[in-house]
């Protein structure tokens, strides 16, 4: 379907990757990976067209349709939500307005024969209308909106109204309605709650096109992808299989090059150490000379970044309480609306506890009551004996010392470690080299995301509070967070998308919804589990509902079509004669005249034959005018009686 060969791009003296050649089928599923800045977001560019490469050749199937996602949030018109994503669908949209504009025109037409071949049209283009599934536009645009977090007062409000988040959404949602060949999808779960994203799995798994897309949630990469694309040092590494198959044949790898590595640098320092002997002897210099310049010859092995798991002690947190924190009938309102009323909740020392919910539920309310940085309107927030607490959220990043370089800014938390542990924990979090000379101020917004989450890693409180720790993170710094907080032996509390890192750290799951906590005392999957097996009944009446509403839409549908059908074939030949009695209606208006106009010529009123014809004549005009009048009327009253009907049987099907 695609086929790209030889594929080279740079900027400037930066080479991002070459020689990319990748080969892609109808149901592909294919995870392109690679640290930020790799070239993954200038890959699908070039795919979609928006960026020309410096090498190589990309060829596509003739008639293939491509949707690109970006990160991005592209202009929106200010239409409804649902009107904005059905109608999205190329195949129908043309023919809508077809159908719209023969609908408008039949109501200004005279011509009968015009009428009749408009009539005959909008008959032919509603019939072809059902068969591309029109009328089954509008409901899987709500199926799929309803799949990824909106709820149904959603779908008529104008996009304008929509935070980025949920603009995100939406154009996720149009491009799933238009159904493309080749998804493009550049980090496609972001704005994605868990129930959001679970339901995007499956939905994807089920895509009848292929998909290329690249994210940093590992269970995401785990269930979807069939394919690995990895761009590792600007060189591509293909891989049959999920994310974790490719992780573990590039650690395979990655054994066997240290291993030659290590045997090569053994036999190198032997070379140098004859070298140093030699060199200055004259029996021996020019054999040293011969081995040192063979030593420059070799090509020496490198050693991939792959993620690997960073060795790093990080310091115990001080015990504390039994109870860590309580809240007891804790209400919390944001003006009208009630987020709590009256909750309880009490986490428990040890707890690694993993919020969990629909975006809006207030998961992020309850943290920040629970950090104590938001108020609440009444009840209780109790502290635990010796508890200390640290919140990490965004605003925190605005507290970085924006002239420290980042050993330094670790050193404001602890000046314990070495140096060498500071390298290594900056390290893990992408800061390598030189970077730990860089100042705060310069850092990326994504930068100090990961230094305020290593200053917290290095002195913990005995009670964190995390808010989306895993946002700005690409898969290496996840796994070191995830490591981290696995490690930790003090109770945590946190909010996150990535459910592998819940999967691992949490033995506590609580979900916010509706204004109520539900806690599954197990880790993800055993709440997967019993969310689904308290569900499925409701899940299984929700389908059956789904099903019938299908039905009733389809059928409501069709039935208008009918019913509007009906109503212009029935309402034509009495317009149509409405028409002539009015025509003929003015032609005696005319008559009238002229004869009233006789009577007042001077000329004629003496010849009284011609006064007593026009006179009857007159009076004959007279009687045909009240006649078609009365005539008229009741034409009339019909073509308002089958519109009212037609009215009535329309109101009855919503």
């Amino acid at each position: 379907m695609l086929n790209i060969s030889n594929l080279s791009k740079s900027f400037g003296l930066r080479t991002l990757f070459s020689g990319l050649t990748l080969a892609v089928g109808e149901r592909d599923r294919i995870a392109v990976l690679g640290p930020n800045g790799s070239g993954k977001t200038t890959l699908f560019e070039i795919i979609a067209g928006s960026i020309t490469p410096d090498e190589g050749i990309i060829t596509r199937q003739r008639g293939m349709t491509v949707g690109y996602l970006k990160q991005d949030v592209e202009p929106f018109s200010n239409k409804l939500l649902l009107e904005e994503v059905a109608g999205s669908c190329e195949k129908t949209r043309a023919v809508k307005a077809h159908i719209d504009s023969i609908v408008l025109q039949l109501e200004c037409v005279s011509d009968n024969d015009k009428k009749s071949a408009l009539l005959d049209e909008l008959g032919e283009l509603q019939q072809r209308y059902e068969l591309l599934g029109g009328n089954d536009v509008e409901h899987q645009a709500e199926v799929i909106l309803c799949g990824l977090g909106f709820s149904e007062t959603d779908f008529y409000r104008p996009l304008s109204q929509f935070s980025g988040g949920w603009l995100m959404r939406a154009a996720l949602a149009r491009l799933l309605v238009i159904s493309p060949d080749l998804l493009l999808l550049d980090e496609p779960t972001n704005h994605l709650d868990l129930e959001s994203c679970i339901w995007f799995e499956n939905y994807l798994m089920r895509y009848e096109g292929a998909v290329l897309l690249t994210s940093h949630d590992r269970s995401f990469l785990n269930k979807v992808t069939n394919k690995i694309l990895a761009i590792e040092n600007g060189k591509p590494v293909r891989f049959n299989g999920n994310y974790n198959g490719y992780i573990e044949m590039r650690q395979n790898e990655l054994e066997k090059l240290e291993a030659a590595a290590q045997r090569q640098e053994k036999k190198i320092a032997k070379e140098m150490e004859f070298v140093d002997r030699f060199r200055y002897k004259a029996t021996k210099a020019r054999q040293a000379q011969s081995r040192l310049k063979m030593l420059a010859k070799i090509d020496r092995i490198e050693i991939p970044r792959v993620t690997k798991k960073v060795n790093f002690s990080f310091a115990e947190p001080e015990p504390g309480g039994r109870e860590v924190i309580t809240l007891k009938k804790l209400h919390k309102s944001y003006g009208e609306k009630i987020v709590y009323a009256g909750i309880d909740l009490t986490i428990e020392r040890g707890d690694k506890v993993a919020l969990v919910g629909p975006n809006g539920a207030g998961k992020t309310t309850l943290l920040k009551i629970l950090a104590g940085v938001l108020s609440f309107d009444s009840g209780e927030r109790v502290l635990g004996y010796k508890v200390e607490t640290a919140y990490y959220a965004q605003h925190q990043l605005e507290l970085l010392n924006p002239g420290n370089d980042l050993l330094s800014e670790l050193r404001r938390v602890s000046a314990e470690p070495s140096d060498q542990q500071l390298r290594s924990l900056l390290g893990a979090f992408l800061f390598a080299g030189d970077d730990v000379f860089k100042t705060v101020s310069v850092l990326s917004g994504g930068e100090k995301a990961r230094l305020a989450i290593a200053k917290m890693l290095l002195k913990p409180a005995n009670l964190i509070l995390m808010d989306e720790p895993t946002n700005h993170l690409d898969i290496a710094s996840r796994e070191v967070l995830t490591d981290a907080l696995e490690e930790y032996n003090g109770t945590l509390c946190f909010i996150t998308h990535d459910r592998l890192l819940i999967n691992q750290v949490a033995n506590k799951i609580i979900e916010v919804k509706n204004g109520n906590l539900k806690t599954y005392l197990g880790d993800y999957d055993y709440y997967i589990e019993k969310k689904e097996e308290n569900e499925a009944a409701v899940t299984q009446s929700f389908d059956n509902k789904l099903k019938c509403a299908s039905d009733d839409i389809k059928r409501r549908k069709n039935e208008e079509a009918r019913l509007r059908n009906d109503y212009f074939r029935r309402s034509k030949p009495v317009k149509d004669e409405i028409e002539k009695v009015e025509n003929e209606i003015s032609r005696l208006e005319d008559e009238k005249a002229d004869l009233e106009a006789l009577y007042a010529d001077e000329t004629k009123c003496g010849d009284g034959t011609v006064m007593v014809e026009a006179t009857k004549r007159h009076q004959r005009v007279l009687e045909c005018i009240k006649e078609l009048e009365s005539r008229w009327e009741e034409l009339s009253r019909q073509d308002e009686n089958m519109k009212r009907e037609i009215a009535e049987a329309l109101r009855s099907l919503q």
